[in-house]
């Protein structure tokens, strides 16, 4: 199984305009073997949230962008949910992944 099987086996299936959002962020990794579907997503979501913080997150075209993020990162959740002894440490890193995003966005006083 490969994630883009993974992804199409997801209940309810996503919207169209979102499903085709989730595939672009998703890109080649979409071919890789579905173990890596958690970090493949979590990747996909940082990608997104740093074009739309770059962005500047104030136009309504970045809508479907942030339902992406936050469908990827919540698909990360549910591969990570199969081996629960260590969900509360990817969660962490995670957390510290996606926060450092918003540390380092123009504006935010971080790194940028």
């Amino acid at each position: 199984m490969t994630v883009g099987d993974w992804l199409d086996s997801r209940q309810p299936a996503p919207p169209p305009a979102l499903g085709a959002e989730l595939r672009r962020a998703l890109g080649p990794a979409l071919g890789n073997d579905a173990s890596g579907v958690a970090e493949a997503s979590l990747a996909a979501a940082e990608s997104l949230l740093e074009d739309a913080l770059a962005a500047g997150c104030g136009d309504r075209a970045q809508a479907v962008v942030l339902l992406a993020a936050d469908a990827l990162v919540t698909y990360a959740f549910e591969a990570w949910a199969d081996e629960p002894e260590s969900l509360g440490e990817r969660a962490a890193a995670a957390v510290r992944r996606l926060a450092g995003l918003a540390a380092a966005a123009p504006g935010a006083g971080g790194a940028a």
